[in-house]
């Protein structure tokens, strides 16, 4: 090793969801939406002045954080915006986690937690998921440096029930509590109302999910306007410009159309309900998902070998080699079509599979 190494820093990094790029292929892996934006979206990116690109985009994302204020009853000075929420994320370990106590998050969930607290040397404990991969809350009762955890879950797609999420932050005034609802939508009920009682909460949200924007990249924060201070006083510290002129205007207008928003997810979720069905008729055991994913385990075919022969019919799905989940896999929900052909797909498998 040079001895220039020994100042490097070096971090395992997270490993992203493949993206694979075929013409007839099914795409179940990264959680996408699988209807597209808003139809307004579409209007205002054919709209768009190519000129408009040479000026620097809006530093304070005034637009975008006015309109999403307006959505949610908050204030503008409520509402911070980044580059998907992994930015959004990742500016919240910066700003927020600096004690030498260790900050909190589940064994399972989110895998980019632990990277970020590698990177900016924050110390971290994981508390165990129970057997049913529920999160326990009395963990998180301790001394600590910080509280991060999704609602629901990742992977796993279960949630914790708003009182349970309330009892964490009133029992931890004195650190940051930050709740990642990337997935809320899709059932949950969400922890913003708590932000108007509790002045160390942060909740996270994303335009990647359930507003079908996970390739414009745009998240959000709210919290109370002092903790949005501090984060933008990092932010731009940082980069001034995060967010971009096409993104600002697209996420804007995105929404604005509730009833759009309302109708795809209704869709999404009632897919998601049949595949749990059929899932179940197949021998598939899980625990209830408030996400637009399902973290399921087969009864008798070991799901590595399930991943890998949906992999080979091009049906992608999400295989995680890690301890605990290593049987299981994350089926995005896609449209019904997509699912039924999943289904289709599963039965003949299985079949042969308990045949031999």
């Amino acid at each position: 090793m040079k001895k220039w190494e020994d100042n490097i820093r070096k971090v395992v990094p997270y490993v992203p969801g493949e993206q694979p790029n075929e013409p007839e292929m099914i795409k179940l892996n990264t959680n996408e939406n699988p209807y597209p934006p808003a139809p307004g979206v579409q209007r205002a990116l054919e709209a768009m002045d190519a000129g408009c690109l040479r000026l620097y985009p809006d530093p304070g994302a005034h637009e975008l954080r006015e309109e999403l204020a307006r959505y949610y009853g908050l204030l503008e000075d409520q509402v911070f915006v980044g580059v998907g929420s992994d930015d959004v994320l990742a500016m919240c370990f910066l700003t927020f986690f600096n004690s030498s106590a260790p900050i909190l998050f589940p064994d399972i969930t989110y895998s980019f937690y632990d990277v970020w607290a590698d990177l900016f040397r924050i110390p971290y404990q994981r508390p165990m998921l129970d057997e049913r991969f529920h999160i326990r809350k009395e963990d998180y009762f301790r001394e600590n440096g910080g509280i991060i955890f999704p609602n629901p879950n990742a992977p796993t797609g279960v949630e914790m029930p708003l009182e349970e999420v309330e009892e964490i932050v009133r029992r931890n005034p004195d650190v940051i509590v930050i709740v990642d609802e990337a997935y809320i939508d899709f059932g949950a009920a969400s922890a913003l109302p708590l932000i108007a009682k509790y002045e160390n909460l942060i909740v996270v949200q994303t335009f990647s999910k359930s507003r079908s924007m996970a390739g414009m990249r745009i998240g959000y924060a709210m919290g109370n306007p002092v903790l949005i201070k501090y984060l933008n006083d990092v932010k731009y510290s940082f980069n001034s410009y995060t967010m971009n002129q096409t993104a600002l205007r697209l996420g804007t207008e995105a929404v604005k159309d509730e009833g759009y928003f309302r109708d795809t997810l209704g869709r999404i979720i009632e897919t998601r309900e049949w595949t749990k069905e059929e899932l179940r008729r197949l021998g598939f055991r899980f625990e209830d998902s408030k996400a637009n994913f399902i973290f399921a385990a087969h009864e008798s075919c070991p799901a590595e070998e399930l991943f890998e022969a949906l992999r080979a019919d091009h049906i992608y799905v999400r295989y995680f080699a890690a301890p605990r989940i290593n049987n299981h896999l994350r089926i995005s929900i896609g449209t019904q079509q997509e699912m039924e052909t999943l289904i289709r797909f599963l039965q003949k498998y299985l079949k042969k599979y308990e045949e031999k």
